[in-house]
């Protein structure tokens, strides 16, 4: 009987192991030369075979134990030792074959997988017939329930993942962000980057050399998008060093020193995008709707910024979307993405709205003027700034709960006193 329970608690903890155990650090293990970590992640390659040997040498065992408890305790109890053996080998399966093997195996995965390694190996072919036996059930079983078998990690369960390992403390703060951010990058498309038309800096390619030198100096940019009669016809860009060295030296038109660019629908997944600008080798891309307008552009900045964060020059000063002016008070530009706004004032919307501005005129039913407000929630929203049908500026109180307000008041009191 002791030998069975100690086989239980073998199979148990090498159960735990094998599921618990890193295969990182295996093929880490196994590429510096140890055998048995190879071999263990050779098994983890055929988990399904795996799983079974160690649940049917399981069983057995388990059985084993019950039976020859009851025979022992039938003998020297009589009739009572069929219900006393069941309590105590219950009891004793538990906490020696199961719960502490499990839980010693747990904390040193790698190690008992790596010693449980040939001995599995053995097994494997000591019970390939009933393994085969169990292999096809689960085909059979398959096919009646018309399962597909695993499915792929959502990318819910991703980010989960990675939650979880920083909060192991295998990965810091900002590689866990650098992982989030790379696990997103496929499902950004261009619409959700663009800088939108209305803010764009662009030239008609009629300009003069003191006009376009006074938007470089005004913008500070490097490059200026150029247009023909309208900007929903862009010829190209133009660098500001091509500009000073080609109009300001050799006089030549704007016409003749404009960069190519590239032309990308406002669903193209940035990905793509990135990998058609490095092929391109360039730097803007212009993003268009279905009728070919112009809907505004994306930088490889802003894709890279997807990435690794927010990008500053010596020239950028950082903008803050949200400014607290006074308590539960703040100031908020209306151009800010709207996610991040619900996400900030814990908002719970069905809205579509890209854009802070236009989940307002969603709410206000068309543009609304400097003054106006609307409730929302637990909010108060006031537009504070309306320039040419442009939303610029919002000042948004939040209304504290009624267990903050008790609180507040509470804390008044005590003062008073």
């Amino acid at each position: 009987m002791a030998v069975c329970l100690l086989l239980s608690a073998y199979f148990s903890a090498t159960e735990t192991a094998f599921s618990s155990a890193s295969t990182t650090r295996l093929k880490t293990l196994a590429e510096k030369g140890n055998a048995n970590a190879a071999l263990a992640c050779r098994l983890l390659e055929q988990y399904d075979r795996l799983l079974s040997t160690i649940l049917i040498g399981n069983n057995i065992v388990n059985i084993a134990t019950a039976s020859i408890g009851t025979v022992l305790f039938v003998h020297h109890y009589g009739d009572a030792g069929a219900t006393i053996s069941t309590v105590v080998v219950t009891v004793v399966v538990l906490i020696f074959g199961e719960i502490s093997p499990k839980s010693i195996a747990k904390d040193c995965a790698e190690r008992f997988a790596m010693f449980s390694a040939p001995i599995l190996r053995v097994l494997i072919w000591v019970l390939l017939p009933l393994n085969l036996l169990f292999s096809l059930w689960k085909r059979l079983l398959a096919k009646a329930f018309r399962l597909n078998g695993e499915s792929k990690m959502s990318q819910e369960e991703l980010l989960m993942l990675v939650d979880e390992v920083q909060q192991g403390g295998s990965i810091d703060k900002s590689e866990g962000e650098l992982l989030r951010n790379a696990i997103e990058f496929s499902e950004q498309q261009a619409k959700d980057i663009l800088i939108h038309r209305v803010d764009l800096a662009a030239l008609p390619v009629t300009a003069s050399r003191e006009e376009t030198a006074a938007l470089f100096t005004n913008t500070k940019y490097s490059r200026l998008l150029v247009y023909q009669d309208s900007i929903d016809h862009i010829l190209g860009t133009i660098h500001r060093k091509d500009f000073y060295v080609g109009c300001g030296v050799t006089g030549k038109p704007i016409a003749e020193l404009l960069s190519p660019t590239i032309f990308a629908p406002e669903n193209e997944p940035i990905s793509l995008l990135l990998k058609k600008m490095q092929q391109g080798k360039t730097h803007v891309a212009v993003v268009v709707d279905e009728y070919g307008g112009t809907c505004g552009i994306v930088t490889m900045e802003d894709i890279l910024e997807e990435l690794v964060g927010e990008i500053w020059d010596e020239h950028e000063q950082e903008e803050i979307p949200i400014r607290e002016t006074a308590e539960h008070t703040y100031l908020v530009d209306a151009g800010m993405d709207f996610d991040d706004f619900a996400d900030f004032f814990h908002l719970k919307t069905d809205s579509e709205m890209v854009s802070v501005s236009g989940w307002v005129m969603e709410r206000c039913g068309g543009v609304p003027e400097s003054g106006d407000r609307f409730t929302y929630d637990d909010l108060d929203v006031l537009v504070v700034k309306v320039d040419h049908h442009r939303i610029e500026e919002l000042r948004v109180t939040q209304r504290p709960h009624a267990g903050e307000k008790a609180e507040t008041a509470l804390i008044g009191e005590m003062i008073h006193e």
